[in-house]
Order: structure tokens, then C-alpha cells, then sequence
């Protein structure tokens, strides 16, 4: 009786810690800053409300389950917000928060670059003004994805309920379809903007918003994104991805004045063999003949400036990873992965591999830094966690393809096929070589189920930096150019 008295009275405090952590849990969240300010964009001030806040999604029990960290952008001196235009940004990963769009292209404040961005500025980095942001004619929302940035679970639910593809479209559509019922903004024009995975996001989501809440977009942005990863990853008795990466070598190439000519028609042309020739020799793998290897090798060294040997040693399948190191071997440098043209010094002379990402380097000392103090000094956000940047915490990821390959062609195709009036604005940069342009290029010439007036609804606009081309200067000024015809269209 007594050690029972004793059991009861060492659970009841546990007990009861455990309960109120739970109605804890339950209450609504209430954290939110504001802060009102001004930019100047294309010679005009355009004064906004900046908004960071926490946003809380529910179960079918009215349960928390979420809590989506998002930092919003307003335009004042509107009249009528219900025809004002409003674009909701994120980036991919999976694992990363919108920091990359939000202070390196759209935000009205931005972390500062060098000219063209391959190289780091002293640090620390503190936010300027964004004379290139769109601001002016859309309102802006950032958001960061459970388990990235500030945002993260809620109540007894798991973190993997989010970390697959299936999982996250169905979290941020339903974040989407909140905030815009909570700011009365359905009448508005809507903008979707993904950056590499955030395509991916961004292109379930086009059916996903239309299907599940009858939310139909005007836009899609894919920047730097895919749609079929295998575009992307090579494997035994899969040779596509050797095809899509060659056009990017050849340009890559080319701005390392390995090769000679015209950049765009050398590229044009590496994509037309790489579809044709290259295409039919890797398909006879072992049973190609040793002169039409050597003819391919060749081919392949015109248009990278690597040695014909290194092909054939590599039987024509010379890895992204590989070429990295190989292009400025002799010179003791890598090139970078988001952006290839970013050349560092290399790790090892003897790896034959890249080792790290100088480009990656680049940005993330700048961006966190810049990111945290924007938060604090400016948006007086005030936050007991670290702010996740690029986070593994969402791995392993559930791709929900059953031993299949994820491609995303199919949503997008339903979305267009339904919604008559959405576009489709596809971004790519000649020098990412993270996300190669052709492969793009590849899946929307496979989306086969959508009318051929439709494809007039998907246009391309071409970059020179790589997979966050934005921080080359020139590169943000044609960005928002681009995005102004977009959605003025």
C-alpha cells in the first residue's frame, strides 16, 4: 500500500507537468512583430508593413500540429488589397528556410554581394535596401517549412509527418489556404515562387491548391528547380542524366575559357548531341565499338575542353562531381556546384573529386549572419532556437515514389490542363550546375498531357550565374525585369 502511495504521489507531478505542457501546446500562438519601413524600388518609395510571426496549423480535433514560422511583406497606401497581387516564396532542400529568396531577391531588404557574386565580402553582413524588389507590385510572403528556419512541430505530432513530399505540399498548402483566409486575401491574384525543391513543392501545390481548396494560382515560378529527378541521378542502366549535364559542362566550359565561340550556340549545340549522338551511343553501353567511342570521346572533349582520354576512361559517363575537379585541375582549383563559376583552391590535389562547394561557401556565412541580425535588430523577433538555414533535421525524407523515381510532371500537368489562365515562368542559369538548365528543359518537353496551346503558357527566362543566380548583380537587376512582365501579363 505504502510503495503504491508513493508510486501515485512521484507520477502525479510528472503527471501533471506533462498535462500542462499539453494545454500549453494548445494555445493559440500569439507571437508576432511588425515593422513598418520604406524602400525605393525603380526611383518610387513604396512604403510596406513587415510582418514576422508564427502560424499555427490544426488537426481535425482543432490539435496543434504545426508552427510555420513566415515573415510577410504589405504594401501601405492600398485601397483595395482584395485586386493586389500577392506571391508566396520559399526554397527547397529539402531542408531549407526562405532566407535565399527573401534577402537575396524579393525581400525589400537584401544581404549584400560582390559584382558578381563568386566571391565573400568582410564580414559581418548586415542587410541593405533592395532597389530590385518586387514589392511595389506584389505583397510578399516567406515561408519556412516544419523543421526549418523558426518553424517547427506542434502538440504530439511527429516532425516525419512533414519531412516527405506528400507530407510538406499538404503543411504549406494548408499554411497558404490559412493565411490567406486570416488576411481576406482570396480575391487576390496568386503567385506561387519555388526555388530549386521549392519547385517541386511549387508544382504539387498548383494541383493541390486547386484540387483540395479550389484555390487557383495565376503563376508558378520555377527557379533554378526540376520536375523529374532523374534528370539529376545517374544509375546502372540510366544514362539521362550524363545527357542533361553535358549542355551545362559545355557552358561551364566555356566561361572558364576551356572552349572557344558563341556560348549560346555552343550550349544549343551540346544539347542537340547530347539528345542525339551521345544519346545513342550511351544506350549501347558495353556494345558501342571502339570507334564510336573514340569519335564520341572526342566530341565530348570539343565541347568541354577535358581530354578525349578522360571520357573514355570514364566510358563516356563523366560524372557532375568529377568534371568539378577536372576543369581547373591544372590550375590547383574546384568549381563550384550551385554556381560553377565560382573557382576556388582545390582541398586535394591527388581526390578527383570536388571536396566541398566554394560557391555554398560563398553565401552562408553572409546569409545567416544577415538573416539573424534582420530578425532581431529590425524585425525585433526574439527566438529561443537557432535559426535553421539549411537543416539535415528533415532527413530521412519520404519521397513517396514506391521504388520509383520522383517526377513531378504530372501535377503540373493537371493544374495547367484544369486552370486555362495559369502560367508557368521557368528560371534557369548557364551556370548551375546543381539543378542543370536542360533538365528542365527536358521535362517540359515530356509533359505530355497538356494541350499544345498550353505550352504557350509555360516561357523560359535565362541567366548567367548558376542556381541562385540572383546574387550576380546583373542577374537580379533582369530578375526583376522579368518578374515585372510575369505578372503583369
Amino acid at each position: 500500500m505504502r510503495s503504491a502511495l508513493i508510486a501515485v504521489l512521484c507520477l502525479g507531478p510528472l503527471h501533471a507537468e506533462a498535462e500542462e505542457k499539453k494545454k500549453d501546446s494548445q494555445k493559440e500562438e500569439t507571437t508576432k512583430t511588425t515593422h513598418q519601413d520604406s524602400v525605393t524600388i525603380d526611383g518610387k518609395k513604396i512604403e510596406y508593413r513587415a510582418t514576422a510571426a508564427n502560424l499555427l496549423l490544426k488537426n481535425s480535433k482543432d490539435e496543434n500540429r504545426a508552427s510555420i514560422f513566415h515573415v510577410s511583406y504589405e504594401r501601405l497606401g492600398i485601397k483595395d488589397r482584395s485586386k493586389r497581387p500577392i506571391m508566396f516564396a520559399f526554397n527547397g532542400g529539402p531542408g531549407s528556410s526562405a532566407v535565399w529568396l527573401h534577402l537575396g531577391a524579393l525581400g525589400p531588404r537584401i544581404v549584400p554581394t560582390t559584382e558578381d557574386g563568386t566571391q565573400t565580402l568582410p564580414p559581418p553582413n548586415a542587410v541593405v535596401e533592395n532597389p530590385h524588389s518586387i514589392l511595389d507590385l506584389v505583397d510578399l510572403v516567406f515561408i519556412d517549412p516544419v523543421s526549418t528556419g523558426f518553424s517547427r512541430t506542434a502538440g504530439d505530432t511527429k516532425a516525419g509527418e512533414f519531412h516527405s513530399v506528400n507530407g510538406d505540399i499538404k503543411s504549406v498548402g494548408d499554411f497558404i489556404r490559412r493565411w490567406v483566409s486570416e488576411n481576406d486575401r482570396w480575391a487576390s491574384p496568386k503567385f506561387l515562387l519555388g526555388e530549386s525543391y521549392g519547385g517541386i513543392r511549387a508544382a504539387g501545390l498548383s494541383e493541390h491548391l486547386q484540387s483540395e481548396h479550389g484555390m487557383t494560382l495565376n503563376g508558378v515560378v520555377m527557379l533554378s528547380s526540376l520536375l523529374d529527378f532523374r534528370t539529376l541521378r545517374s544509375q546502372r542502366g540510366d544514362d539521362l542524366s550524363y545527357q542533361i549535364f553535358l549542355p551545362a559542362m559545355a557552358g561551364i566550359s566555356h566561361y572558364h575559357q576551356k572552349v572557344a565561340g558563341d556560348r549560346n550556340e555552343l550550349v544549343e549545340k551540346a544539347r542537340a548531341y547530347a539528345h542525339g549522338d551521345y544519346a545513342k551511343a550511351l544506350l549501347k553501353g558495353a556494345a558501342i565499338s571502339k570507334d564510336e567511342k573514340t569519335s564520341v570521346a572526342e566530341n565530348l572533349a570539343k565541347f568541354t575542353g577535358l581530354p578525349a582520354e578522360l571520357f573514355l576512361e570514364t566510358n563516356l559517363r563523366l560524372s557532375p562531381t568529377r568534371y568539378r575537379k577536372e576543369l581547373l585541375r591544372s590550375e590547383g582549383k574546384v568549381i563550384g556546384r550551385f554556381d560553377a563559376r565560382t573557382a576556388w583552391p582545390a582541398i586535394s590535389q591527388d581526390s578527383d573529386y570536388a571536396g566541398y562547394d566554394p560557391s555554398y561557401s560563398v553565401v552562408y556565412g553572409a546569409f545567416a549572419t544577415g538573416m539573424n541580425d534582420y530578425l532581431s535588430r529590425t524585425l525585433n523577433w526574439q527566438g529561443h532556437h537557432p535559426y535553421k538555414i539549411l537543416t539535415g533535421d528533415v532527413h530521412p525524407w519520404d519521397w513517396n515514389s514506391n521504388n520509383r523515381v520522383l517526377n513531378m510532371s504530372s501535377p503540373l500537368e493537371n493544374a495547367l490542363r484544369e486552370n486555362p489562365n495559369l502560367r508557368v515562368l521557368v528560371m534557369v542559369g548557364y551556370g548551375d550546375f546543381a539543378t542543370p538548365a536542360s533538365g528542365m528543359q527536358y521535362s517540359v518537353d515530356h509533359l505530355f498531357r497538356i494541350p499544345d496551346a498550353r505550352r504557350k503558357a509555360i516561357e523560359y527566362a535565362w541567366y548567367e550565374a548558376g542556381h541562385m543566380f540572383y546574387l550576380n548583380q546583373p542577374d537580379l537587376k533582369k530578375m526583376r525585369l522579368d518578374l515585372v512582365k510575369f505578372i503583369n501579363n
